[in-house]
């Protein structure tokens, strides 16, 4: 039987206000306690398929004049367990593993033998606070480059000095702005910045920027995610 205008009018309003239900629906789901897991995991799940999907190598974080940048002083020291874990700088390297040509142990000369790039850039934290700072070093896909990494691979795993632990993305490593960063405000990384060699990731949350980097793997397996991703926070978190 055909539809009267009545009953179209009918559908519409229904429609219209099951949309208007959806967020009250969703709140209610939330509070059932057994539902609550897979709802927050399946949300967490579709923000990170979704910014994977809108992240594109070409599309840069905003880069700020030498007068934006914040005096070191004031960007904040944020480490997992303790702003110096000891490393031995004059014995550290960084071991790259994985789907590489060439695994082993790289010092620190020999990320700094690579094309040195500089960026004032935004490192905005989880925890609700940002600063714009001045930071260099080698680019991620340089790094990966001088590695024979293969680059159809999916993800970089990252070992740190202080047992923090660290994933991404192989489009996020290749963009032009992921630093291998040895640098900041010109210097030499101080220890709670993450000495000798951390990551600085402009597109990322501030916890994927892991410091104190002891080790690199190029893998296809995932098995973990990361230190706060293990926890429940997004894994993708791009900004």
């Amino acid at each position: 039987m055909a539809s009267t205008p009545d009953t179209r009018a009918y559908k519409r309003v229904t429609r219209r206000e099951l949309l208007k239900l959806a967020p009250l629906l969703a709140a209610g789901a939330f509070a059932v306690p057994p539902w609550q897991p897979a709802l927050l995991g399946g949300g967490l799940a579709f923000t990170d398929w979704a910014a994977a999907r809108l992240f594109r190598r070409a599309h840069l974080a905003p880069t700020f004049p030498d007068s934006a940048v914040v005096p070191i002083e004031r960007f904040p020291f944020n480490s997992y367990v303790a702003n110096d874990p000891g490393v031995d700088l004059d014995a550290w390297t960084l071991h790259i593993e994985g789907l590489v040509a060439h695994p082993g142990d790289y010092t620190l000369q020999q990320i700094q033998a690579l094309p040195k790039v500089s960026q004032n850039t935004r490192h905005i934290c989880v925890e609700g606070w940002n600063v714009i700072g001045s930071f260099a070093g080698a680019r991620l896909s340089d790094l990966l480059a001088k590695a024979g990494a293969d680059i159809t691979a999916r993800y970089l795993t990252f070992d740190c000095e202080d047992g923090y632990y660290e994933t991404l993305d192989m489009a996020t490593a290749l963009h032009p702005q992921s630093l291998a960063c040895y640098e900041m405000y010109g210097a030499p990384l101080a220890r709670g910045h993450g000495a000798p060699l951390r990551l600085s990731l402009p597109t990322k949350i501030g916890y994927k920027s892991a410091k104190y980097l002891t080790g690199m793997k190029v893998t296809n397996v995932l098995e973990f995610k990361g230190y706060w991703e293990d926890q429940g926070y997004d894994w993708f978190y791009g900004l």
